[in-house]
């Protein structure tokens, strides 16, 4: 297939980019190349993508004429959408830009499916929807009070893809991540920042008491999740995650003891637009789309460290943010 990805310069766009140029599809590649984060690393995934199968353009989402003109240009068969503006408390200090592109930027998305006639359509989301909610969390619980911007634009995003299903019979898959981590990951997530703080020397910074848990899943996990999903399903929720939450606390240990060093901390109120843990339910995966994580959080944990080292020239060198 041709497959349109959207931000295929991110952590999970560019492995998945991987997955399905490996899969025998063609891949048109597009990200806006934001400078949220370093954009050398952005630059440095891009670079890894070395595939006769794939295009990259630089563009935004939120740009329709840009993505009628790109839609044009190529005959999709299907849209991958993960472009995406994260992080939970930048969302706080700047919630334009989160609406601009999760939202509307899917909503532009949608509605050039609906005119060329595009059929399947897959939408990352996010856990941090289930804010206040029981664990484990499945799919089918109420996540109708988002406690950050972030959320809830990618709660708008959701139920605009449900609309477009329901009113075009757009077949939808609807991926929620759960904490993903591993190489060429993003510099204002935990493990990254950590691997890179302690390696150097540096103080960590724990919000709250370090007791917090994450489902933490390991990107070649979520990527090949993301590409089953591709499947027809008609509109469904997938939790993508690693059925097991770890307090971070012990993340740090485990990162201590690769690298043979001790973390010093520095520890900050918790902030209130976080969640204090999450745990993701993946039945519905197993059983629909024949999908589980392979790797545990150490394994995983491992190989980012790996990474960081191999290039350790340039990792060292990447700008952090909190």
């Amino acid at each position: 297939m041709n497959i349109l990805l959207t931000g295929a310069a991110g952590f999970i766009g560019a492995h998945t980019a991987n997955k399905l140029l490996e899969s025998g599809h063609n891949v048109i590649g597009v990200d806006n190349l934001n400078d949220y984060y370093d954009v050398n690393l952005k630059l440095h995934r891009l670079n890894n993508i070395n595939h006769p199968g794939f295009k990259f353009h630089k563009l935004d989402i939120s740009n329709f004429e840009a993505l009628s003109l790109l839609f044009d240009l190529y005959k999709f068969d299907s849209v991958i959408n993960l472009a995406a503006r994260a992080g939970v408390r930048y969302s706080i200090e700047n919630p334009f830009v989160y609406f601009d592109t999760n939202t509307n930027g899917t909503l532009n998305l949608l509605e050039m499916c609906r005119r060329k006639d595009i059929r399947k359509f897959v939408l990352a989301s996010t856990s941090s929807l289930y804010a206040g909610q029981k664990m484990p969390f499945t799919e089918d619980k109420p996540v109708n009070t988002p406690i950050s911007p972030y959320a809830a634009s990618k709660k708008g995003a959701e139920v605009t893809c449900y609309s477009y299903h329901n009113l075009f019979d757009i077949d939808i898959s609807v991926v929620r991540y759960f904490t993903v981590y591993g190489p060429a990951g993003r510099p204002d997530m935990s493990i990254f920042r950590f691997i890179k703080q302690i390696y150097l020397d540096q103080p960590i910074t724990i919000y709250g008491d370090g007791t917090q848990s994450r489902d933490f899943t390991y990107v070649d996990d979520i990527a090949e999740g993301t590409v089953i999903a591709l499947k027809n399903v008609g509109y469904e929720i997938f939790n993508l995650g690693n059925n097991t939450p770890y307090e971070l606390m012990n993340v740090v240990k485990m990162i201590e003891k690769k690298l043979g060093k001790k973390a010093e901390i520095e520890y900050k109120p918790f902030h209130k637009a976080d969640m204090t843990a999450t745990w993701a339910d993946i039945q519905k995966a197993d059983n629909i789309l024949g999908w589980e994580p392979e790797h545990t959080l150490e394994q995983g944990i491992d190989k980012t460290i790996e990474w960081f080292l191999d290039n350790i020239e340039f990792t060292k060198n990447i700008e952090l943010r909190d």
